[in-house]
């Protein structure tokens, strides 16, 4: 394996927009060399069981039995105990596959030992054979919470129940101000030979993982070989309502509207060919540009864009 496959890769991701190009680099890495700092703003208690959703498609993804339709939860679940649930009339909004269940309560067990979220995420990568690490942000809660035209309320509410329709307002994260970063998250940021971060929603998937303390710091230090994918093409969002948010908290849905986001940590953005035009509005923010299909429905391409990404 080249050197280049054999360097440190630390990358900064959400859930289902990220998995993919991890995905990539998973298989044309040194998969032991990469080190993943995965938001938890999404995290939410529900039937009394510790959920993690960003931190279980990553680790799905890598371990290779996620569901590749949807990009979330395990292939070929299946959903009884969620009905079950519901006969009792507890909410079944947010879908709880049979399997994907043993999961929440093997994390919701440990949490309860005493163990903290990093040492349950290390358990359940452990269990599941996957080789690259896998870090929660903090091991602090820090929920995402949308100020929206109906009040507030937790961002699984607003993307799963209200599927997006409310109107963002503001977004906070609670509890971020004190939290701490999760054991060797500032570490892998520092160590790293380059930092990517993935093409995941920048306000409420890199967005939380911004607002532990210190980390947008160490970033800065490092901003040469910090690589930022754009998660908008053509002004779109790829999975999600990234372009719907952005442009309701009065940001521009564009390529450059990200870069805006990210240029005082980014040395390097990378936008896909169609939003070429953008290329010289990003680059006097200070960042170099680098156009390459950023766009992953098949393995060969989420390969392709993880061989750019080491390659520039």
């Amino acid at each position: 394996m080249s050197p280049v496959k054999k360097r440190k890769i630390t990358a900064l991701a959400g859930g289902v927009g990220a998995s993919k190009l991890l995905l990539g680099l998973y298989e044309v890495m040194e998969p032991a060399a990469l080190s993943i700092i995965v938001n938890t703003g999404d995290d939410i208690e529900l039937h009394g069981l510790k959920i993690s959703p960003d931190l279980d498609i990553v680790t799905y993804t890598l371990a290779g039995i996620v569901d590749p339709a949807k990009g979330w939860g395990i292939r070929g679940e299946t959903f009884h105990a969620l009905k079950r649930l519901a006969g009792y009339g507890r909410p079944n909004w947010f879908n709880l596959g049979d399997r994907d269940l043993a999961t929440h309560i093997h994390r919701s067990a440990l949490l309860a030992e005493g163990k903290t979220l990093s040492q349950a995420a290390e358990s359940i990568r452990i269990a599941l054979g996957v080789k690259a690490r896998i870090l929660p942000m903090s091991n602090d809660p820090v929920p995402t919470v949308i100020e929206s035209n109906e009040g507030p309320m937790h961002f699984q509410k607003y993307l799963v129940k209200r599927r997006a329709e409310p109107t963002v307002k503001n977004i906070r994260f609670a509890g971020a101000g004190s939290a701490r970063p999760a054991p060797g998250v500032l570490e892998a940021i520092s160590e790293a030979g380059r930092i990517i971060i993935c093409p995941s929603n920048p306000l409420i998937s890199i967005g939380p993982i911004l607002a532990i303390p210190l980390v947008r710091e160490q970033l800065r230090a490092r901003k040469r070989d910090v690589l930022a994918v754009c998660p908008l093409v053509g002004g779109k969002s790829l999975k999600g309502p990234s372009d719907k948010m952005l442009a309701q908290q009065g940001h521009e849905a564009t390529a450059l509207g990200v870069a805006k986001l990210y240029a005082d940590f980014t040395g390097t953005f990378v936008i896909d060919p169609v939003d070429r035009t953008q290329a010289a509005a990003i680059s006097a923010l200070g960042m170099k540009v680098a156009i390459v299909p950023t766009v992953m429905k098949t393995r060969s391409q989420k390969r392709n864009l993880a061989r750019a990404l080491l390659e520039l």
